[in-house]
């Protein structure tokens, strides 16, 4: 049995450099939004469930907007478009970075509304539900840091 190494070629480093960066940034930002969130959830004040939330407004957000463009730009870099069909850790990529988008955005916006009533004295509860939010997101990407890395078929 004979192993064929496939060796990357140096053009695509910074692209690839960016995602990975990206996509570090992301999760990072999303672990420590769930921590937060979920260390904060039986506290009465609002201190740890505001920092989840801004941590994904200001960490997460950045970090998915970096890895999508990184990812997209060693999408065509590698013409990975041109091959008849999308190998699966692709299509696992894409799939989970697009939905992973929605939810954080989903997150970003059930939190600004908890935000604005736990400012008034009113419930944190969307505030807890942004951050139950961003602990399906780091599943999510643990799922796609897997596909990346194993490269399924």
């Amino acid at each position: 049995m004979t192993v064929v190494a496939i060796i990357r070629p140096d053009s695509i480093n910074v692209a690839l450099l960016v995602h990975v960066f990206g996509a570090m940034v992301l999760v990072g930002g999303l672990v420590t939004a769930a921590t937060a969130s979920l260390v904060g959830w039986r506290d009465q004040g609002v201190t740890l469930q505001r920092f989840s939330y801004k941590t994904l407004l200001f960490v997460a957000l950045p970090g998915w907007i970096v890895m999508r463009g990184g990812a997209q730009w060693v999408f065509s870099k590698e013409h990975l478009g041109d091959l008849p069909s999308d190998p699966t850790w692709i299509g696992i990529g894409l799939g989970t970075s697009d939905a992973g988008g929605i939810l954080l955005l989903i997150a970003l916006v059930v939190g600004a509304f908890g935000l604005r009533r736990a400012r008034n004295g009113g419930s944190t509860v969307l505030l807890k539900a942004g951050g139950v939010i961003a602990t399906v997101l780091v599943a999510v990407y643990v799922i796609a840091v897997w596909a990346m890395g194993a490269k399924p078929s």
